[in-house]
């Protein structure tokens, strides 16, 4: 009976051997959720996209996220709730998700996406970016540059 067997396994493996096809195997596709992971998964440049809720309780939680994916040159979208990611994550709510794999035919659609998102945030970063001052002083201010400059003179 062992004699057989061995004899069997034998067979088996000089025929995968001489095959050398590696198994069929299709990617699943993945999300990653939760603030640590999608950070992770962001500086190692495997994230395809990034979703972002706006309403995530503190913000500091999510703040640095936009700064990081453009700094990465990876699309990203704030999105109007937190409990809509969940849904996709199966959860009650998620701060923040990030797309790694995609099934094929779905591609095109995400490319599409992909692209409407680089438009709409990372394109306009600079432009959404708030610029505080823009040098414009106060009463204050002014009266204390004249008097500075009356000294000076």
């Amino acid at each position: 009976k062992k004699r057989k067997k061995k004899k069997r396994l034998g067979k088996e493996a000089k025929e995968k051997w001489r095959d050398q096809k590696p198994p069929a195997t299709t990617k699943r596709p993945q999300v990653y959720s939760g603030i640590q992971r999608v950070t992770r998964v962001i500086e190692t440049k495997r994230a395809k996209l990034v979703l972002i809720a706006h309403d995530v309780d503190p913000l500091e939680v999510v703040i640095f996220l936009p700064a990081l994916c453009r700094k990465m040159e990876i699309p990203y979208a704030i999105v109007k709730d937190k409990s809509l990611l969940g849904k996709l994550v199966n959860r009650k709510t998620c701060a923040c998700i990030a797309f790694t794999q995609l099934n094929p035919q779905d591609k095109p659609a995400f490319d599409k996406l992909v692209e409407s998102v680089k438009k709409t945030f990372n394109d306009r970063f600079d432009d959404i970016k708030r610029k505080w001052g823009g040098m414009r002083l106060s009463k204050k201010a002014k009266q204390k540059l004249a008097s500075k400059k009356k000294r000076r003179n």
